[in-house]
Order: C-alpha cells, then structure tokens, then sequence
C-alpha cells in the first residue's frame, strides 16, 4: 500500500514522502491516526506542485539549518552532574539534559531531535550526540560530562 506522510514517523519517513506499507500498518495505524493519508493518483499530483511551490522556502530552511550547524560546532557544552565512586553518575544524563544546557548556551534544539548513543550517559567523559537541524542537515556535538565540585 502506498501512502502520503503528512507528518514526520520515526523510523520510516518524513513529511510528504510517498512510502509503501504494509497494509494492516496503513490501514489500521497510519490513516486512522492522521499521519499518512492514502497516495491516489490524483493526491500525487496534488503534491508534486505543493513540493514544487516549497522548494524555494526548503532552501532557505537548509540554509538557516546549515548556519545553525555552524554555530553548533562553536559551541563547548559540559555537563555538570553529581558523581558516586569512581566515575559513576547518580542517575543518568539523557538527550533532554543536553538540550537544556544548549538552550543555556542560546541554542534552542528540540530534545527529539538530539539522539546520544545508548540513549542516556551513565560515566564520566566525552561524548558526542548526532542532531538533525533538517530532513537533510544532520550535525554531530561534541560534549563533556564532569563532577560537579563541593563548595563549602
């Protein structure tokens, strides 16, 4: 079955991709949830010319991605966390921590768009995180988690 995205899905496309499905997915998830409409000839075309009448706002878009991209690769992010022995956190750090300290640092990134590899930090150490600023402009940050020092 061949469907319209009309938003973005993980894992299988983004907005106003034509994908096949299987049937029971589309049918039964897809269209009844509203993020896929069924792709008929005539959806098709209808939108061929909305993707044609974007294009130039999607260039824009890629360009302002890119510049933020840019400005990402400034920027030195640390985390701050408390510490148990060794090098071990006292719970976890994950990709909403992250995005909170770039929007300390003036960056706003949404935290679904940051992914970190295993998910959450549970050490001490650098790391680095993949970002998606754009369906085509994927950047990757580069992080340090440290001990947060005792003040008397």
């Amino acid at each position: 079955m061949q469907v319209i995205l009309k938003q973005d899905v993980d894992n299988l496309g983004f907005k106003d991709d034509v994908i096949i499905v299987k049937n029971g997915y589309g049918r039964n998830y897809l269209i009844p949830q509203g993020k896929a409409s069924l792709a008929t000839d005539s959806a098709k075309k209808v939108l061929a010319e909305n993707l044609r009448q974007r294009a130039h706002k999607e260039a824009k878009l890629i360009e302002d991605a890119l510049a933020q991209s840019e400005k990402l690769k400034e920027v030195s992010v640390k985390m701050v966390a408390k510490v148990g022995r060794g090098s071990k956190l006292f719970g976890s750090l994950s990709n909403a921590d992250l995005a909170l300290e770039l929007s300390r640092a003036g960056i706003q990134i949404d935290k679904k768009f940051i992914q970190i590899p295993g998910s959450t930090i549970k050490s001490l150490g650098k790391y680095s995180a993949k970002v998606r600023l754009h369906r085509e402009v994927n950047t990757e940050i580069d992080f340090e988690v440290v001990a947060e020092t005792k003040t008397k």
